[in-house]
Formats: structure tokens, sequence, C-alpha cells
């Protein structure tokens, strides 16, 4: 003899009493999994954003380096790449400077942009990136 949940003894235990638990369990586990999703996607599109300004930073600092260009061009290049590949808003401050860097005459060119946020939850602040390229001789 088992006794149930009900408290009334008999040989098989009676299942009445959990009707509605699996929907409670998937709305308490479906919230879990739609945050995890949501967090997860939300980090996906921040390092998708910062892969695509580094690549633009650096193909500006390659087009400042050659030789008949100058550090403005660079810094118009990577606006134009930023504004194709992602949105006006994300290159409003770029930046270039000739450099030496262990002993290498280099430019280099700076992208301060917002971090994306999906919604108010999350991290505020900003992306800084940083290219470089070696400077041609003329």
């Amino acid at each position: 003899m088992i006794l149930s949940r009900s408290g009334r003894w008999g040989s098989t235990p009676s299942h009445a009493d959990d009707r509605g638990s699996a929907v409670v369990d998937f709305a308490l586990v479906g919230g879990l999994v739609a945050l995890v999703f949501a967090g997860v996607l939300q980090l996906t599109l921040a390092q998708h954003v910062r892969n695509t300004l580094v690549d633009c930073a650096a193909e500006g600092a390659r087009y400042a380096a050659l030789a008949d260009r100058t550090p403005q061009d660079g810094v118009g290049r990577t606006q134009r790449l930023i504004t194709a590949a992602l949105s006006p808003a994300y290159a409003q401050d770029v930046t270039v400077r000739r450099a030496v860097i262990n002993g290498l005459d280099v430019i280099e060119v700076t992208v301060v942009a917002p971090l994306p946020v999906a919604g108010l939850v999350g991290p505020a602040g900003s992306l800084i990136v940083a290219g470089h390229a070696l400077v041609e001789a003329p």
C-alpha cells in the first residue's frame, strides 16, 4: 500500500493532483530559456559590431598609410566603410594619428562607437577599437 499525495491509501499513486504542472514547468523553464537566448543574441550582436569596427579601422589605417594619401583620407575611408556596414551613428568619432610603435612609423585609426544594447537592459558604454598600418615611404 502506498500513501498518495491526497493522503489516501491505495495501490497506485493518483496523478490527478499533478494536472496543470506541465504548463507551470513550461512557463518557468521557457522564461529562463528566453532570457539566456536574448543574452546570447546580445553578446553576438556586440561582437559583430566590434569585429566590423576593427576591420573598418584597419582598412582606414591601411588607406591612410599609402604614399599618396593623407591621414584625413583614412578617416574618410573609415567613416564610409562603417556607414556602409553598420550605421552612420557608429562613424561619429573617428580619429587618426601618426605614431611610432617599436621603432616603426605607423598610422593609427581609432574609432569610438556606442555599445549596441537591445532594450534598456544591458551594459552602457562605448567600444574603443584601433587599426594600425605601416606608413609607406614616398
